[in-house]
């Protein structure tokens, strides 16, 4: 079958089983299992595909067709121009998180300590690391099945970085210059509610966060200043109502400079603030 063709195939079967971004995704996959790019498509088009090429996209659209996530499929999440394996086990890294690496990075200085809790796939602190210059970097995580991802990205980034299994600041050591999180802040309630691709596929731990999704920036701001040295900061990704909840929260426990910052939507995204001690 011709390449253009296969594409048009793929998009009107994930059209049909009610995929949103159908198009976007048939071209994905596509260009995953020939080795092309989005050029192919405009310019050599009646290019044939070989059949087991043939067979292996129609089997991957098959996937898609039951809502399996596109990452998953494809194995790997672009994030903050690295590439994270995506799997089962661990959160999807999402463009909107790369806000939070975009206005840490704003206050990151060579040779910092940072702990990122809630680590997951470790897309936060691994980026973070990447962009700079001798930092030390220690995640950790509830979930062991996350940290097996984390760890694996480590290694395929070469980056070096301690991941622990704890339940938020339960086995943490030490103090750090930054602490980093993007907890789990969907409310209970809400999760029946999401898209089958997040609802079914991300892990409920990453996604759960309480009866009213705040309990998670409860539980680590009323501590996380023991771990933060004078002058040291934390910074929060939220769910885009949760802003002036996580501030308040954030301003009574004595975090001063607290700032919510949007993404590229325009919807509240971060919220960071300086412990002074």
């Amino acid at each position: 079958m011709e390449y253009k063709a296969l594409y048009e195939m793929g998009v009107n079967q994930l059209k049909e089983a009610g995929i949103e971004e159908a198009s976007l995704d048939a071209r994905l996959l596509l260009e995953d299992i020939c080795g092309t790019t989005r050029n192919d498509l405009l310019a050599h088009g009646d290019k044939q595909v070989g059949r087991k090429q043939y067979e292996r996209y129609v089997s991957q659209i098959e996937k898609r067709k039951q809502h399996i996530p596109l990452q998953h499929i494809l194995g790997y999440q672009e994030f903050m121009g690295l590439k994270f394996k995506a799997t089962p086990k661990a959160l999807i890294p999402r463009q909107d998180t790369e806000t939070l690496v975009e206005e840490a990075m704003r206050c990151l200085n060579d040779g910092m300590r940072i702990l990122d809790l809630c680590t997951g796939s470790g897309c936060i602190l691994l980026s973070l690391l990447n962009y700079s210059n001798s930092c030390q970097g220690v995640g950790s995580d509830l979930s062991e099945e996350a940290l097996e991802t984390a760890r694996e990205n480590a290694k395929n980034l070469s980056l070096s970085a301690e991941f622990i299994q704890s339940d938020l600041f339960e086995k943490i050591e030490g103090k750090y210059e930054m602490i980093v999180s993007n907890p789990p802040y969907i409310p209970s309630g809400e999760i029946p509610k999401l898209m089958e691709e997040v609802r079914d596929h991300d892990p409920i731990m990453a996604l759960d966060g309480g009866e009213d999704g705040l309990y998670f920036y409860r539980e680590i701001v009323k501590t996380a200043d023991r771990y933060l040295y004078p002058g040291g900061r934390l910074f929060f990704e939220i769910g885009c109502e949760q802003g002036p909840a996580v501030r308040e929260l954030m301003e009574k426990a004595g975090y001063r400079g607290v700032t919510i910052c949007q993404d590229l939507s325009g919807l509240d995204r971060v919220v960071s603030g300086v412990y002074l001690g």
